[in-house]
């Protein structure tokens, strides 16, 4: 494949979603950004590093939720504030990722890449999800967790994304209809659910 392309990530947490992200990145031959986005949005930007970390982090992203903050908050400038760096980071993180699919092919892993590059032919959007029990077992072992408390991080880290997700692709996160493909890593495995999905990729860039 001559021309540059570009495979967008959305997965469930636990799901192996980043390592599949990881070894297709291998299986091409082409850039990998994730956490690395943080980095060259601050270096983009002249900004701390930290600014975009704390703001990656942020729990809720719903026009809902502002409100709610608006009307139970005393100091109405802190939830200004905070909304203002979100979509100041969220901006800066698009421009990056604009910039960096212009110029080579990629993986992206989350960050609404699928929507902020909409309107390129050439890009590729999956979402990877797996079976409950696979996916407690694995961020239990990734994260050095309880099965309980495993659970408990897939329930919030799922909300999170699910909110960062709709509220700026106007998409609903994880439906069927907001991307190409949606695989469970648990019924082929890793490396087959990476075959199938680079087979997938071939033939929709023929």
């Amino acid at each position: 494949m001559n021309e540059t392309f570009v495979i967008n990530i959305g997965r469930q947490l636990g799901s192996g979603g980043r390592q599949i992200g990881e070894k297709l990145s291998a299986e091409f031959g082409i850039g990998f950004y994730d956490k690395e986005l943080i980095q060259l949005a601050s270096k983009e930007s002249g900004l701390g590093k930290e600014f975009f970390e704390k703001a990656d982090e942020k729990s809720s992203f719903s026009f809902i939720g502002g409100l709610l903050g608006l009307r139970t908050n005393i100091n109405n400038e802190v939830y200004v504030n905070n909304y203002l760096c979100n979509e100041t980071f969220f901006k800066i993180q698009s421009d990056v990722i604009r910039e960096l699919a212009g110029k080579e092919s990629c993986v992206f892993v989350g960050r609404c890449a699928d929507y902020i590059l909409r309107d390129n032919p050439r890009c590729i959007n999956v979402f990877i999800t797996a079976d409950t029990e696979d996916r407690i077992k694995r961020v239990a072992q990734t994260y050095q967790l309880s099965l309980d408390k495993a659970q408990e991080l897939i329930v919030k880290t799922d909300k999170k994304r699910a909110e960062y997700y709709n509220y700026y692709s106007n998409k609903v996160w994880g439906a069927a209809g907001s991307y190409h493909l949606c695989i469970n890593s648990s019924v082929l495995g890793m490396d087959q659910t990476v075959a199938f999905i680079t087979q997938f990729i071939k033939q929709r860039l023929k």
